[in-house]
């Protein structure tokens, strides 16, 4: 029988996706033939007539294999899928498609990697909480949390009781996102209630800036942007944000990839500001990844081409929005987005595997499925 391992996590946004592409690209770096699903998905992209999670298409990108939508992502709840299950719960057949996907997997791999959707209970409507289908699988649970103490192990502890009553195997924890300050105390802490509870820690991974950057697709979502210009460049990616009244008070020579937030009188203004230092401190690249004109509660007309600054735009390849929003609401949302990692950020997946590689213990979550999982 082909071993298999289930990542949950105690809630979404803790680093699920994160810990999964580690854990599939480091196991396969030591040999082994390693396989990915994620059974029951919710955000989802179209592939003709087909649908597939948008991580099942991340992994496809990054591990290179030929993504099949009933083996790779056999389950998609989208919107109106618990109200139809619930009205006519017959006509649907979720868990054997979820059989029917390993099963195949398992003839092609020898170790797939499943990974979770939002918290523990999510699917539970139609059946499918992460327990049952880890439990369907016959999978070791690896569990995700974000670092911490006391909430730490309080969504530990509520988390891992909906696969104890199941009776599913836990191989062990991955806390994430610790302050690099704070990793030898949660390691004490954590690690002794751990022990207490018989549960092994496979490791720590430090909290990464690069990870929460966002790139300027995501940010046109936030804002309900419209592109004026460079719309091929909204995979750039935004480090900080600039106000346009506050040039003069940024270091060019240490910031980059900047979000420069300006209302359309001041762009040209602020642009020619950042073109000056930067040609004082003798910076040849903009330090500008993408430019937001701000707005009243309308969107401002196309006055792109009548820009004294349009040149400088068009040779650095901006991409520049317009947004209904204020100055002060366009911040505050960009503040609330939740940045996952996917096929337009290169940058977060190879800092994700690097991540994993250096902080778990591979060898501990091999050797910690249980025999009943991992023998074939």
């Amino acid at each position: 029988m082909t071993k298999r391992i289930y990542v949950a996590a105690t809630s979404q946004h803790i680093g699920k996706t994160t810990s999964t592409l580690g854990l599939v690209v480091a196991l396969k770096k030591v040999g082994l033939r390693v396989g990915y699903c994620k059974p029951v998905g919710q955000q989802f992209v179209d592939l003709g007539n087909l649908r597939v999670d948008k991580d099942a298409l991340l992994f496809s990108t990054v591990m290179n294999f030929d993504l099949q939508p009933n083996h790779h992502s056999p389950v998609i709840l989208g919107k109106g899928a618990t109200t139809s299950f619930l009205d006519a719960p017959t006509l649907f057949h979720y868990r054997n498609d979820i059989i029917q996907a390993a099963n195949w997997l398992d003839r092609q791999h020898e170790l797939v990697i499943y990974e979770g959707t939002g918290h523990p209970g999510v699917g539970s409507v139609v059946g499918l909480s992460n327990a049952e289908v880890a439990k369907t699988l016959n999978a070791g649970v690896i569990m995700v949390v974000e670092g911490g103490i006391g909430n730490t192990i309080d969504r530990l502890h509520m988390s891992l009781s909906l696969f104890r009553e199941k009776k599913v195997p836990i191989i062990g924890i991955i806390i994430n996102k610790v302050i690099p300050k704070k990793i030898d105390k949660i390691r004490h802490y954590v690690g002794t209630w751990l022990q207490q509870n018989h549960l092994p820690l496979l490791g720590i991974l430090p909290f990464d800036q690069s990870l929460s950057y966002p790139i300027m697709s995501t940010i046109k979502k936030a804002i309900w942007g419209k592109v004026f210009v460079n719309e091929k460049k909204l995979t750039n990616k935004v480090e900080n944000i600039i106000a346009g009244s506050l040039i003069k008070s940024h270091n060019f020579e240490k910031e980059k990839n900047l979000l420069l937030v300006v209302s359309p009188k001041r762009i040209c203004t602020a642009l020619d500001q950042i073109a000056a230092i930067c040609q004082e401190q003798q910076i040849k690249k903009t330090p500008i990844s993408g430019i937001i004109l701000t707005g009243d509660g309308r969107h401002i007309q196309d006055s792109f081409t009548g820009l004294q600054c349009k040149k400088y735009i068009l040779d650095h390849q901006i991409p520049v929005l317009s947004t209904k929003l204020d100055t002060y609401g366009s911040v505050v949302k960009i503040s609330r987005i939740d940045v996952k990692i996917n096929i337009n950020t290169p940058w977060k997946t190879k800092r994700a595997i690097k991540l994993v590689e250096e902080n778990v213990d591979l060898k501990s979550i091999i050797k910690g499925v249980p025999a009943k999982v991992f023998d074939n």
